[in-house]
């Protein structure tokens, strides 16, 4: 996804002003496509240049007076064209579980604080999700925006609850394991190249 699209987006559902869209973005999409209040009105310009989005005319115009911008027929066949654009998924990048690989050769030292941490950060998240699925999606919302829209807070909170209950599982998992430094271990792809059969090895993320 793109910051321009996700604006396009937003000014479809309501025609706002640039600081209108930076407390909607903190408050929505910006769960799951962040931007910074100055990205928002960089890209503001942008699609008022390219023709996307107009400045709605105002009726007692002031100097500072904040500008209100709606899409253009131009802007609405663009987010069409890349709604219906096919697009690969990205593969999963965490440097949490990068830095779990790697404790299991230099030590566990500091991860299972992190562990924690993130923990608890992944639950606050979650209970947020919850917040709003009950505040904004409870009886009489079931228009197919609506129901759209509740499923980008579904993928929010199935998200949420999958890292609190692996983290959970993860720090039951360390206490398991016994004190002090993991061994040395050769690589798989090492131990493969001398001679180890696939169904030799033993199991490994």
């Amino acid at each position: 996804m793109s910051l321009p699209h996700a604006i396009l987006t937003a000014l479809l559902e309501k025609p706002s002003s640039g600081l209108e869209l930076t407390r909607r973005f903190d408050k929505s999409i910006g769960y799951f496509w962040s931007a910074t209040h100055q990205q928002i009105y960089r890209e503001l310009g942008k699609l008022e240049a390219e023709g996307y989005i107009r400045a709605l005319p105002s009726e007692q115009p002031t100097r500072g007076q904040k500008k209100s911008y709606e899409v253009l027929p131009a802007g609405r066949a663009e987010l069409a064209r890349w709604t219906a654009t096919a697009q690969d998924p990205k593969p999963l990048r965490d440097a949490l579980l990068l830095r779990l690989r790697a404790s299991a050769v230099v030590g566990r030292e500091g991860v299972e604080v992190e562990l924690r941490r993130h923990l608890v950060l992944h639950q606050r998240q979650l209970a947020e999700y919850e917040e709003i699925e009950e505040r904004d999606f409870g009886a009489g919302r079931d228009t197919p925006q609506d129901r759209l829209q509740y499923l980008v807070l579904r993928a929010g909170i199935d998200l949420e609850t999958f890292w609190t209950r692996w983290l959970t599982h993860a720090l039951e998992e360390l206490e398991r394991l016994p004190e002090g430094q993991s061994p040395e271990r050769q690589p798989p792809e090492q131990r493969l190249s001398e001679g180890q059969s696939p169904e030799q090895r033993s199991p490994e993320a």
